[in-house]
């Protein structure tokens, strides 16, 4: 399953590794946009399989940030 960015901004913090499991509605990744952080959470539960931004990476909305199986 990928995951999206909900919004455009910056990638401010990783809280999630590759390999490690997410359960539905737990964050994977901060975004910092117009000042304020706006959580990426996983939709459904599962392991990470690819995180595809870095810390510091602008993203836009939609883009594939990370792919759970």
């Amino acid at each position: 399953m990928e995951v999206l960015a909900s919004m455009s901004g910056s990638v401010w913090k990783i809280v999630k590794a590759v390999g490690e499991s997410v359960e539905m509605d737990e964050d994977i990744m901060i975004l910092e946009s117009m000042k304020m952080e706006i959580p990426i959470m996983a939709e459904d539960a599962g392991t990470i399989k690819e995180i595809k931004v870095a810390e510091g990476d602008f993203v836009n909305e939609g883009d594939i940030v990370a792919i759970i199986e």
